[in-house]
């Protein structure tokens, strides 16, 4: 049997949700967790980009290739990158799910993808406070586990990530 199958075999999750700061990045980060579990319910919440022309679109074509519902928020994501108020981040999580309750989240690791990325940590901050106040149930949450050694190479994932 080879090791797709075995795990799909293993694979216990009905109602799964991927809460990310960008379209585009549930592709990078989830994408093949996503394809790899076709018979799972998939919720994507990108926190940002609503009103991007480009993006928005893209990100909906994207939700139809993955047969997953897609939602879009429309943080503030200028270059400034202003830092936002956790509870503001958690508030506009809540508006976008469908649901509270999931058997499984997929999201942003604490410390982002790549070299300090505010609005990554931004939203894994949130998702952890969501699930610590009960706000957010998930029976588990799995944070992207990929760095990119200060910049010196693109992002890898990390060797000793459970």
């Amino acid at each position: 049997m080879t090791q797709d199958r075995v795990a799909r075999l293993n694979y216990e999750y009905t109602n799964c949700a991927v809460i990310v700061a960008h379209p585009d990045d549930e592709t990078l980060w989830a994408g093949g967790t996503i394809l790899l579990h076709p018979d799972s319910c998939w919720t994507v919440a990108s926190l940002c980009r609503k009103s991007d022309p480009d993006r928005a679109p893209k990100f909906q074509r994207a939700m139809e290739c993955y047969n997953a519902k897609g939602v879009l928020g429309d943080l503030n994501d200028g270059p400034e990158q202003t830092p936002l108020r956790t509870v503001d981040v958690e508030d506009a999580i809540i508006d976008l799910l469908p649901s509270d309750r999931y058997d499984l989240v997929l999201t942003h690791g604490l410390w982002g993808e790549y070299t300090s990325h505010r609005r990554h940590e931004e939203v894994a901050k949130a998702i952890m406070a969501l699930r610590e106040s009960g706000r957010l149930l998930a029976k588990e949450v799995w944070m992207f586990a990929y760095e990119d050694g200060a910049k010196k190479y693109l992002p890898r994932p990390i060797p000793d990530a459970d």
